[in-house]
Formats: structure tokens, C-alpha cells, sequence
């Protein structure tokens, strides 16, 4: 048995310990030692393929392996399921970026070699964030890691479209979606970002039809006067006696001289502007959805690149900022713009390339949202899944409570095809059948059932990732898995995906498993860089843990994001790793003084009975604090708090242990032959016992180094690691 000398040496340490942990085997719950009768299984949030390790990622997965270490001590069956996300959006992107450096465009590639080379990049580059991940030591069953596009998984998915499909759930229509000009794909609300700007509100006159009223004109406030050329009403509030006695009248467009009418509708906001708004059915989803109120025509005039397309007249092919230019300059000519404020607004903008959006109308997929919605409301209203903390719930409820059907279909390459297949001559029914000219199915159709002539042709679109990432539960699982692993108990996340992913997982798992797919949701905090902003790669704001991991190690790094982890967001503070490089420190040299002293024999299990044998005042008050700090941090980790149990380890083992229990055994130790024999021994057993119990306690938040220690304690009996001693 080798004793502890010199100083803990992270970098020699680590490799080492993972390696041994992963020829264990006990990652995977399968080969765990003992009847284990009760199962903890964990769902890692995907990380992208695309991806390499932030500090959201080191926070929420070194909370996930806190739980899975503690329950897998604690004797349960534990299994922490992890995976990566093709990430559609995001890997397209950055291998266009990769390709247009060598001067290839995509579509002179084409789909299927464009798709060959995602693929060589993701065989590459997509297990960077796996292999980033165990140097932080996460205990994941990596024998069960599953991607998104795995064969089994893309089956699992194209399968939960037809039983969409097959529902009525999904419907194809061309409604105003939000489109990305430069992905060139529609977008979810939920995938849109938001960024504050200083623009302009202009206040715009329109002109009566009728110009022998007293009121000659209606004044529109807008922030986007390049989207008045497609207008085809102004709405006031039916509430507003300002407008009462001019609703039903007719209006006259300025530049276009169009006629429209003024409509009354809830929608309206009276505060805003004049409280008369100009109304554009096919450029903003509140006006759409006031046009199909109104039966208003949709006329578009912004295109999917973002330029005026031929419905703008004159201002054909402009890009939409310099129409805006143009057509201020115009209204202001024509005595028609009658001011302009200084306005600060939000505007909305791609998650992924930061382009500012353009609500367009597009013919897409929508899956119906009303009973989804329901399932995954009631599941958290009934208490059936808990979201920790609960003051969470109201923004899963808000957003589930006012759902929009969700628009699933996305115009990019990389993803999962939809199976829809389309008859390549158009034909729009079979006779005298009102049937449309597509047909969902898993294979293409040998025979067209439109034309009787044409090889079908399936839909050039894909499913938006968080469609497929919402079967992640149960999609790509073989089938004793799923007997065996599903459903699972916890997910811990960070409160942006809780409406992209957490909800739409919930009604997954009741739809296609009739099982929640987890009882427990934790929503953790934010780390925030010191004065309190988001961290961000590409301001210079973002912090790699990996820096932290080579410079003072991944317990060190692990301690100081736990340390912090109040459940509030958290303004990073690096000294919390570097007093997590002390701590192990002190663990090491505190370790090395007991085993210094332990028997040079190994001491038996039998040995280590203190309770019993506990002689004095010392011996007992350790005892007992050590038995409270155990009870308290095991109420802790059950009830998601991770700042805290850490904190009361560290204040029991260096205060408690070292500073007073330590100094007081070197005299136990050391008293005279005869004057009391038992002593030493029992002192020496003591030690012991606090320094394995103080192990287990701590190897869920720092892992290595209570790994390398327990593996120096002269135990007989002993576990092959500590990782499965019993906590």
C-alpha cells in the first residue's frame, strides 16, 4: 500500500483515476457490485456537436455527476444516459464556413456530397465536448451514448412524425413564420434572441378616402415603415373612444394608394403610439393572426434574403433598411410623416448567426399544440414532474398556457428529412378525392397514388432539431432499455431551454410512452462574468474551464463552480477555484498525516467501530459532528441544494477535523505505554474512520483527488474504488 508523499499533483492524478474508472465498468449500472434494487437515472441536456465545454456546461453537468456519484454510493442502480445534438442550424453553419474558405458553395456541392462532408466534419470534430467532458470527471455510461442522427434514434424520430401525422396533429399552411435570412430557414419563437436597440418610432398621417369629414387623416406609429407598402388595414382598440365613430372607414395608403379599412380588435395596445396601428398581415404573427380575424389579404413585400421583392414597387430589390431610408424620406415630401421620436426597442435575431429576423409568410409543417400543451401542463400542475425551485413554474406555464402551433419544418440540409413525398406533377387530388399531393410515409412509395406515373419526390425539408432532441428520453434507447431504464428520475438544466426542451420532452414522454419521463426538473442558475454580464465567446466575455482544469485541476475547478452555486445566478469569481486548489491541499496533507499514523498492517473493517470505543471528549464531539454533517448534506443533495452541503463539508472537515480533532489526537497518539493502551489505537481508528467517511462525503463534488487518497488507505476488505463505496 502505497502512503501519501509530497504534493497532490492534479495533472499525474487525473488521467490516471478516469482511466481506472472507465476499465471498472461501473458507470454503467449494469456491472455495479450488489443487489441494487432501486434505480437514479439522469438525462444529460445534449451538448451540441458543435460545441466545446463553457462554464454552463462545466456547472450543470458537475451537478448531474453530485447526484449520480451520491445515489450510486447510496446503493441505487444509477444510469446517466449521455448523447450530443446534430445541432441542424448550428453544424450547417459552421461547416458552410469551412467550405466557403476553400471557395465551395453548398448547393454547387449539392445535398447529398454537402451532407457527406457534415458528416466528415462531425466523425472529426463531434466528440470534442465528450472527451472535454471526462476530464471533468462527469461519471456517464458512455457504452449507451447516443447522437440525434444514430440510425435507431433518425427512425425514432421520422416514426413520431407519421404518428403526428396520423393524429391530425400536424398540418401543412403558410403562415407568417420567423425567418433567419441568413441560415435561409424558418426559426421557433423559442429560438430567437433578443438584442436591445436604439432605432426611431415614426408617426405616419393616412389619409380619409372620404376628405370631406372634419378629420382628414388617421396617424400610425410604426419602427418598420418599409412594411407599410404591404398594409391592408390600420386596427384600433374597440375600447378606444378616440377611433370609435371611424371604425368601419376607409383609408388610403400612402405611396401605394391603396385602399384599406379601419378594423377594431383586442390586440390592440391603446398605449402604444396614437393607439392606431398599422396593420401587415404577412410581415409581423400578431398582425397576421389579426388578418385571418379580419379576413384581410396578405400581401407580402419583404422576401426570404431580406430584400423588397416586386409587391414593393419602386423599391424592388432594396435591401429592407434602405427602403426604410427611402420611404421616410418620401413621407416627409409628401407632408405624410408627421414626426419621429427616439425609440428603444428589442429586436429579434437568429440564435445561432445573430441576423436580425424577418417575419415572412412561408408554407411550413405545424404541429397542433392544444392537447401537447395540456399534457405537459397538467403534469407539473398535479405535481407529477416538480420543477425545483417552483418559482420556475410560471414561466412554463405562461408559456404553455398561450402556445402557438409550433413550426417544425426547417429549410436546411443537415437534419432529419421529413417523410413527406410529393408528386412530382403537382396533382392535387385522385379523381374525385379531395386528397392532397403528399403522402407521409416511413419508404418512399413504390407507385404514386396521384399521377400513377412519377417516382415521388420527398420533401426537401428537415424537422427543427428540438423536435428530434424532444424524444431524447426514449428515441435511439434498444428495447431493454426501455423496459429497464425508462422512464428516468432527474434532469438538471439551465432555465433557457426549459420551454425548447423540458416541456416539450414532458408531453413526449406521455405521448408516445403514456410514462412522465422524469419526476424531477432542477433549473440552475447562470454564471455571469463578475460585473454581472452573460458570458459570450464572441465578446470576449466568455471563461474556459478547461484553462481552470489544466492550471489548478478538475476538482479545484469543480469546488469553486460548486462553491458558487447558490441556486442564484452566479457572478464568477475565480478565487472559489483557487480556494479549491487549498482545500485539496489540505485534504492531501491531512490524509497523509492520519495514514502516516494508521497500522502498517491495514486496518480491518471490525477495526473501525469508534462508536463504541469513542474514550474521550474529543473523540465523541468529532463523532457526533461528523454524523450531523452527514445527515445534513444528505438532506441537501435530496433536496437539490449543491452550495450548501459543500460548504458545511469543508467548514466540518478543515475546522472541526483538522483544526481541532487533529491537533488533539497527535497527544492521544502519543501517550505513554500503559497509561492508557487503547488509546492509540482506538485514535488511530478514528482517524481513520473521519478521514473515509470525510472521502465518501466529498467524492461526489471532488472526486479525483478522494479517488487517489481512498485508494492509499491500508483497509482491509476494501471496494475496488471509492466511487462504489457505500456513502
Amino acid at each position: 500500500m502505497e502512503l501519501i508523499t509530497g504534493a497532490y499533483e492534479p495533472k499525474e492524478a487525473e488521467s490516471n483515476i478516469y482511466e481506472k474508472w472507465e476499465q471498472s465498468g461501473y458507470f454503467n449500472p449494469d456491472k455495479l457490485p450488489g443487489e441494487r434494487n432501486e434505480k437514479y437515472i439522469v438525462y444529460m441536456p445534449l451538448p451540441n456537436v458543435t460545441g466545446t465545454l463553457h462554464m454552463g456546461h462545466a456547472l450543470d453537468n458537475t451537478l448531474q455527476d453530485i447526484v449520480i456519484r451520491y445515489h450510486r454510493m447510496k446503493g441505487y442502480k444509477t444510469l446517466w444516459f449521455p448523447g450530443t445534438d446534430h445541432a441542424g442550424i448550428a453544424t450547417q453553419y459552421v461547416v458552410e464556413k469551412e467550405l466557403k474558405k476553400r471557395g465551395i458553395n453548398r448547393f454547387e456541392l449539392g445535398r447529398e456530397k454537402f451532407i457527406e462532408k457534415i458528416w466528415e466534419w462531425k466523425n472529426k470534430y463531434g466528440n470534442t465536448i465528450i472527451e472535454q467532458l471526462k476530464k471533468l470527471g462527469v461519471s456517464c455510461d458512455w457504452s449507451r451514448i447516443r447522437f440525434t442522427m444514430d440510425e435507431k434514434y433518425a427512425k425514432d424520430v421520422q416514426n413520431a412524425f407519421v404518428h403526428y401525422h396520423e393524429k391530425g396533429f400536424l398540418y401543412r399552411g403558410k403562415r407568417v413564420v420567423n425567418w433567419c435570412p441568413r441560415c435561409g430557414t424558418s426559426l421557433s419563437e423559442l429560438e430567437l434572441e433578443y438584442k436591445d436597440e436604439k432605432s426611431k418610432l415614426w408617426y405616419i398621417k393616412y389619409n380619409f378616402k372620404d376628405q370631406n369629414s372634419k378629420i382628414k387623416s388617421v396617424t400610425v406609429a410604426t419602427t418598420r415603415p418599409e412594411t407599410m407598402l404591404g398594409d391592408t388595414a390600420v386596427a384600433v382598440h374597440p375600447k378606444d373612444d378616440r377611433y370609435k365613430n371611424m371604425i368601419g372607414k376607409t383609408l388610403i395608403l400612402p405611396i401605394m394608394h391603396r385602399e384599406i379599412p379601419i378594423v377594431a380588435d383586442d390586440a390592440i395596445d391603446m398605449e402604444f403610439g396614437t393607439g392606431a396601428v398599422k396593420v401587415t398581415p404577412a410581415h409581423d404573427m400578431v398582425d397576421f393572426e389579426m388578418g385571418e380575424r379580419h379576413k384581410l389579404e396578405v400581401i407580402q413585400v419583404i422576401d426570404e434574403r431580406g430584400k423588397m421583392n416586386e409587391n414593393a414597387g419602386i423599391y424592388n430589390e432594396m435591401k429592407a433598411e434602405e427602403a426604410r431610408e427611402k420611404i421616410v424620406e418620401r413621407l416627409k415630401g409628401e407632408k405624410l410623416l408627421e414626426k419621429e421620436e427616439s425609440y428603444d426597442h428589442r429586436v429579434a435575431v437568429c440564435y445561432r448567426c445573430g441576423h436580425v429576423i424577418e417575419p415572412v409568410p412561408s408554407l411550413q409543417w405545424f404541429l397542433r399544440m392544444e392537447e401537447l400543451a395540456k399534457n405537459a401542463l397538467d403534469a407539473v400542475k398535479s405535481k407529477k414532474v416538480k420543477i425545483i425551485p417552483n418559482n420556475f413554474e410560471k414561466k412554463y406555464f405562461d408559456w404553455l398556457e398561450n402556445i402557438r402551433d409550433w413550426t417544425i419544418s426547417r429549410q436546411i440540409w443537415w437534419g432529419h428529412q421529413i417523410p413527406v413525398y410529393f408528386c412530382k406533377n403537382k396533382l392535387e387530388s385522385i379523381s374525385n378525392e379531395n386528397k392532397e399531393e403528399y403522402v407521409v410515409s416511413l419508404e418512399r412509395p413504390g407507385t404514386c397514388p396521384f399521377c400513377k406515373k412519377c417516382e415521388m419526390e420527398q420533401s426537401p425539408d428537415v424537422l427543427d432539431t428540438w423536435f428530434s432532441s424532444a424524444l431524447w428520453p426514449f428515441a435511439g434507447l434498444s428495447e431493454s432499455d426501455l423496459k429497464n431504464y425508462y422512464p428516468g428520475t432527474t434532469l438538471i438544466t439551465a432555465r433557457d431551454i426549459l420551454n425548447l426542451w423540458v416541456a416539450r420532452m414532458i408531453y413526449s414522454g406521455i405521448e408516445f410512452k403514456k410514462e412522465l419521463p422524469f419526476t424531477n426538473v432542477f433549473i440552475h442558475g447562470t454564471i455571469l462574468t463578475k460585473d454581472g454580464k452573460r458570458m459570450s465567446k464572441s465578446l470576449g466575455t466568455g471563461i474556459d474551464p478547461l484553462k481552470y482544469i489544466d492550471q489548478y485541476g478538475a476538482d479545484a475547478t469543480r469546488f469553486g463552480i460548486v462553491w458558487q452555486a447558490s441556486g442564484q445566478d452566479i457572478r464568477w469569481d475565480e478565487t472559489a477555484i483557487i480556494a479549491g486548489k487549498k482545500f485539496a491541499n489540505k485534504l492531501w496533507n491531512a490524509s497523509r498525516f492520519v495514514l502516516a499514523n494508521a497500522s502498517p498492517n491495514g486496518i480491518s473493517i471490525n477495526q473501525l467501530n469508534p462508536h463504541i470505543s469513542a474514550s474521550t471528549d474529543a473523540d465523541k464531539k468529532i463523532l457526533r459532528a461528523l454524523e450531523k454533517t452527514k445527515e445534513s448534506i444528505e438532506r441537501d443533495i435530496k433536496n437539490f441544494e449543491f452550495s450548501r452541503p459543500l460548504h458545511t463539508a469543508y467548514d466540518f472537515f478543515w475546522h472541526e477535523f483538522c483544526d481541532i480533532y487533529l491537533e488533539i489526537s497527535k497527544k492521544q497518539l502519543s501517550v505513554p505505554n500503559g497509561k492508557d493502551e487503547n488509546l492509540s489505537e482506538n485514535t488511530k481508528a478514528i482517524l481513520i474512520h473521519v478521514l473515509l467517511s470525510s472521502l465518501k462525503i466529498f467524492h461526489p463534488f471532488i472526486p479525483f483527488i478522494t479517488e487517489e487518497i481512498y485508494s492509499r488507505i491500508p483497509l482491509e476488505n476494501k471496494k475496488e474504488c471509492l466511487m462504489i463505496e457505500e456513502w
